[in-house]
C-alpha cells in the first residue's frame, strides 16, 4: 500500500528523511503534487494481551492507556510530547518482556513509576484510580510514602 498525502490525497509522495525513534520509525515526507511536507511514525505492532484483575483478557490498547495518563496529568505542566514519550517507553518495556500476555498490574506499575518521577500530583491521580483508593486514609498513606 502506498502512502497518500493527507492534504491532497495524491499517491505521489517521497520520503525525505528517515530516523529511528525509541519505539517507532519517523519519516519526513513530501507530496510532489501539492509540495506540502508531513511526518509519519511507523510502529511495529504485535498483539499484546492484557490480563485484567478479574481474569478477563483484552487486547492492549495504547489509546486507552494514553487517556488515563492524560487525565492524571490534566492541568499540570506536562506536555503531550512528554506523555507520548512516557507511553512509548512503557510500551517498549512491555514488548521487551518476551510474552504476549501481560497482567494489568504490570502495566499500571510501569506507568506509576514513570509518573512518580515526573509529577507527584499526576502520580497520585493515576494511583488513586489504579490502586482503587476509596477513602482519604489511603490517600494520606500514599502521600506519606512519597
Amino acid at each position: 500500500m502506498q502512502m497518500k498525502c493527507p492534504f491532497c490525497l495524491s499517491k505521489n509522495v517521497s520520503v525525505l528523511e528517515t530516523r529511528e525513534a525509541e519505539s517507532s520509525i519517523r519519516r519526513r515526507r513530501l507530496c510532489k503534487k501539492c509540495n506540502k511536507r508531513f511526518t509519519t511514525h511507523e510502529r511495529v505492532e504485535t498483539d499484546l494481551i492484557v490480563i485484567k484483575k478479574d481474569g478477563r483478557r483484552e487486547l492492549f490498547d495504547r489509546e486507552k492507556l494514553k487517556v488515563g495518563m492524560l487525565k492524571a496529568c490534566e492541568k499540570r505542566s506536562i506536555g503531550i510530547n512528554t506523555i507520548n514519550k512516557m507511553l512509548d517507553k512503557v510500551e517498549q518495556e512491555l514488548r521487551k518482556l518476551n510474552t504476549s500476555e501481560i497482567k494489568s498490574k504490570v502495566i499500571g506499575n510501569k506507568v506509576i513509576s514513570k509518573l512518580k518521577n515526573l509529577d507527584e500530583v499526576a502520580y497520585l491521580r493515576f494511583a488513586s484510580v489504579y490502586k482503587e483508593f476509596d477513602n482519604v486514609k489511603k490517600f494520606k498513606e500514599e502521600i506519606k510514602r512519597l
